[in-house]
């Protein structure tokens, strides 16, 4: 291309000065033009962006900030080259080289406009449907790659390429890539089902076998929990949907099931009225949903009673503020009602003198 160009621009400048210096004109105008449209879209970008609201011209005028120095230096070379009127083939092929440069510049205006509109989309909805916050990075992804690779595809048949021979060997070739990196697209399918499964979400509180911790964080390859000692746990996607997963953030209401025992020795009218002292005790906490409470069975050392409650709330500190509340209220009741709490005990049968028995009862600690 260079050598098709100079051997052109010199004829021309024999035979005209004035056009070689309108073309220069032409070519050192559209620079400044270019250059100083993308300062000002920077400089108001930057304005924009330090507030916490995203405007309507936010994510345009990022876009146009992005604008490349070759762009500008390739556009404002075929303004100037233009004036000068190249023969033909120098001509067509300066035309291929702008709209090469053109189809990138597109493509880089395009993706960052969609990663800046995914992110905006991301702030709004953190709030509000976690869910969709936390599929937004595997969509940008997608979009990026979409973007690219649309962008090649454009630039190979400008140059000539075959692209649909080009694609039929891609796919023969896809295969080997698909069996050497298996793992990683495995993790990369496993991020798609998460995206469409949603299986947890964004601040999800989860169980995977001795893991546990909020997700924190759901990417391509890996999601990140961060654990209840403070740090972070990061597990591959394949291993997060292959194993059986306790998803705390989609509890509504907690079930509690806790049992206590009196001593053997209560007499049974008092027996008769610890269920319903429990009721009552249960159903003055707020926010607490009573079950049952009956006499369920006869243990080793103690009469035992169980009791069923519903905290309607998936707030673990909140279930363990009524159960505490509850602990105290019922330590109270029962030393009023002089119930004695069981604790483990053993009977000790001992031989007496003459040969006669004698039971003697010892209480031994657990």
């Amino acid at each position: 291309m260079l050598e098709t160009l100079q051997d052109s621009i010199p004829a021309v400048v024999e035979t005209d000065w004035s056009l070689v210096i309108t073309a220069l004109g032409a070519a050192a105008a559209g620079f400044v033009i270019l250059w100083a449209a993308r300062g000002l879209a920077r400089r108001h970008h930057a304005v924009l962006a330090r507030t916490d609201e995203t405007e309507m011209l936010e994510i345009p005028l990022q876009a146009v900030s992005r604008t490349t120095l070759a762009f500008i230096v390739v556009v404002a070379a075929y303004a100037g080259l233009s004036v000068l009127g190249l023969p033909e083939r120098p001509a067509a092929l300066l035309q291929k080289v702008v709209t090469i440069a053109f189809f990138w510049q597109a493509g880089l205006w395009a993706a960052t406009a969609a990663v800046g509109w995914l992110d905006h989309r991301r702030k709004v909805t953190l709030s509000e449907d976690k869910a969709v916050a936390g599929s937004i990075g595997i969509i940008r992804f997608i979009a990026r790659v979409l973007i690219w690779t649309m962008v090649l595809l454009l630039t190979l048949e400008n140059l000539g390429v075959d692209i649909t021979a080009l694609v039929a060997g891609l796919g023969i070739g896809g295969i080997a890539v698909a069996l050497a990196l298996q793992n990683v697209l495995g993790d990369l399918l496993a991020s798609l089902s998460i995206t469409l499964d949603q299986p947890f979400v964004l601040g999800d509180f989860v169980i995977l076998g001795e893991h546990m911790g909020t997700v924190e964080y759901i990417g391509i390859k890996s999601t990140r929990l961060r654990s209840l000692t403070g740090e972070q746990i990061v597990m591959s996607n394949a291993d997060l949907l292959s194993s059986r997963l306790r998803n705390f953030g989609r509890m509504y209401e907690r079930r509690v099931v806790f049992s206590l025992g009196v001593t053997y020795e209560t007499p049974r009218d008092k027996l008769r009225e610890i269920p319903a002292l429990l009721r009552r005790i249960v159903e003055a906490q707020p926010e607490v949903r009573f079950d049952r409470a009956h006499f369920a069975k006869y243990g080793a050392y103690s009469l035992d009673f169980e009791i069923v409650y519903h905290v309607l709330s998936a707030d673990f500190g909140r279930y363990m503020d009524a159960q505490q509340d509850i602990n105290f209220h019922i330590h109270e009741a029962f030393e009023s009602l002089g119930v004695d709490f069981a604790y483990p005990t053993q009977t000790l049968i001992v031989a007496g003198g003459g040969g006669l028995p004698h039971s003697a009862v010892a209480r031994e600690a657990a």
